[in-house]
């Protein structure tokens, strides 16, 4: 048996990540992340995983976040038993945002359930329990940056910063294949920008087989600018947020960005660059993991505050109960609510942006990526109405973003990072990113001087035969769990706009005749198209006028 790299996420689409290297001795993941997004992408969880998890060995774990570790409560309730290695600040974070994570399936499968009894259907079970992830959190093991690891036969391995978020790492793994010699990869993991307020810059040795880089920003890049010129924009954003007398909402993911944005609201504060009423997070993982931040503050680099200072500011409330959060429904002005989840698709953040919204004078600010379909993306992109919990929320409020506080590299910063690793003697896969993304950085490589056969980019559930001097050969899955024009465009999330212009188109004719006809004339076109529905729902113009006295 040869060394087979195989790639179960974060190929086509940026959540997910999976990789299976099967070799001599045996089998292992690095990474076994939740597949986040629209609807369609996020139904993957549920089906069947694509290998036994009961012949896994071990798990390398980049870090915490929930796109990279957030199967493995159902890798583990399904039979795996092996360690997970990750640092020690992964470790802590995981204990807070697994336990989290199972919460919201149990919660979720719930609340679908009473609907389904209502309707004497079958029930569902959650995806998997808080008991799973309980069990899951017995088999953390950790290491230090750059220490060597034998996490099993034939396998060496070492972490290095990855300057992403706190304990986030780049794994370099030693293989041993068949005939005596060594197979040498690096996973990249999520890399971190040049500029972050807690870390200093990424870094791994340089030298490869095989480079597996992240590619979210390829093609992609943010302005240039230093920490004091990120918090510079930041002061703008909540003074011109705050002067227009409503509240300040941002989306913001639990770990990292909501610790950073305090950090920096902090500081701007303190300065008396800034004056608002009070500062929300809204969000109990988010309050955990802060105290995670204050434990490892002795690893950061320059956080302009003091240990005792650091998310410690006297307008900071840090809200957990759910009758704290309703209660910040009642402020009109004057404060700045942070709120998870980062892409607004789910968690306390929806019911702010519904009380928000519709307010002329309120503001929300993106400061990440919003995945194509979320409810992010649908707000920035400009949309005038949007559905939250099943209602129709109108947007009035001022929609703004600010790009500088992304915990990913951007395009230069990508091409650099590779750069320093090379040579790559086999092949650079480009993972975790959307098609477009990954195709700008595959250019921007081949133009650099990279051959174009060395520089692949692998779909879901592709299967590489690796040697050490190139691919040797590759199997795609006869059947695809999911079609690749759903990674991007979901049907759920089009079909709940398309209704919204519908209605607009609807309610915006100019008498109820021409609104009827309108109608009509989309039912025909749906019985043209051999829809399900093939007799009219609706009295046609003729036949409502002429029921109706003085039609004309």
């Amino acid at each position: 048996m040869t060394v087979t790299l195989e790639f179960h996420g974060a190929a086509g689409t940026v959540t997910g990540s999976c990789y299976r290297v099967l070799h001599p001795h045996g089998q292992f993941l690095v990474d076994c992340g939740l597949f986040q997004g629209n609807r369609t992408v996020r139904e993957l969880n549920y089906k069947p995983t694509p290998f036994d998890p009961k012949k896994i060995d071990f798990v390398l774990l980049t870090h915490a976040h929930i796109d990279h570790c957030g199967l493995l409560p159902k890798l583990y309730h399904q039979g795996f038993s092996g360690p997970m290695w990750m640092t020690a600040p992964t470790a802590g974070l995981l204990e807070y945002l697994l336990l989290d994570a199972a919460g919201i399936q149990e919660s979720e499968t719930e609340q679908e359930n009473r609907k389904l009894a209502r309707k004497n259907e079958p029930l569902l079970q959650p995806l998997y329990t808080i008991e799973d992830a309980q069990e899951t959190l017995k088999h953390r093991q950790t290491t230090d940056y750059q220490a060597w690891i034998s996490p099993g036969p034939g396998v060496r391995a070492r972490f290095w910063n990855a300057g992403h978020i706190l304990g986030s790492a780049s794994i370099e793994v030693e293989v041993a294949d068949n005939d005596g010699s060594t197979i040498t990869l690096l996973f990249s993991g999520d890399i971190g920008p040049d500029e972050k307020v807690f870390y200093k810059e990424p870094e791994a040795p340089a030298g490869f087989d095989y480079i597996l880089c992240e590619s979210t920003y390829g093609g992609r890049e943010r302005d240039d600018y230093t920490l004091v010129q990120r918090r510079e924009a930041l002061k703008h954003e909540i003074n011109e947020a705050l002067g227009r007398g409503g509240n300040l909402v941002i989306p913001a993911f639990a770990v990292e960005r909501s610790q950073e944005l305090l950090h920096d609201i902090g500081v701007l504060i303190k300065e008396g660059q800034i004056n608002p009423t009070l500062v929300f997070l809204d969000s109990p993982l988010a309050s955990k993991v802060t105290g995670v931040y204050k434990k490892y503050a002795s690893m950061f680099e320059d956080t302009d505050l003091t240990a005792d200072e650091l998310f410690n500011d006297p307008r900071f409330r840090i809200v957990e109960s759910v009758e704290e959060s309703k209660a910040i429904n009642s402020i009109r002005g004057g404060a700045i609510i942070l709120s998870a989840s980062g892409m607004a698709d789910a968690g306390r953040i929806k019911h702010h942006l519904r009380n928000n919204l519709p307010r002329a004078n309120a503001t929300v600010l993106f400061v990440g990526y919003q995945a194509p379909g979320t409810l992010g993306q649908i707000i920035q992109s400009g949309a005038r109405e949007v559905r939250i919990h099943g209602e129709v929320v109108t947007v009035r409020a001022r929609v703004r973003s600010l790009g500088n506080y992304s915990a990913h590299a951007d395009h230069s910063e990508l091409m650099a990072w590779i750069r320093e690793r090379l040579p790559a003697h086999g092949a650079i896969f480009l993972t975790h990113g959307e098609d477009e993304e990954r195709a700008a950085l595959r250019a921007a490589l081949v133009t650099s001087g990279i051959g174009g056969d060395q520089v692949v980019l692998p779909m879901l559930d592709d299967a590489f035969e690796l040697r050490a001097s190139g691919v040797a050969g590759v199997t795609r899955p006869e059947v695809q769990r999911i079609d690749p024009a759903q990674l991007h465009t979901d049907w759920h999330m089009a079909y709940a706009q398309f209704l919204i212009g519908l209605g607009d188109i609807i309610k915006g004719a100019d008498s109820d005749a021409r609104r009827l006809a309108v109608m009509n004339a989309l039912q025909k076109q749906l019985n043209s198209l051999n829809a399900p529905v093939t007799t009219p729902v609706m009295p046609t113009v003729t036949e409502t006028v002429h029921a109706e006295p003085g039609g004309e």
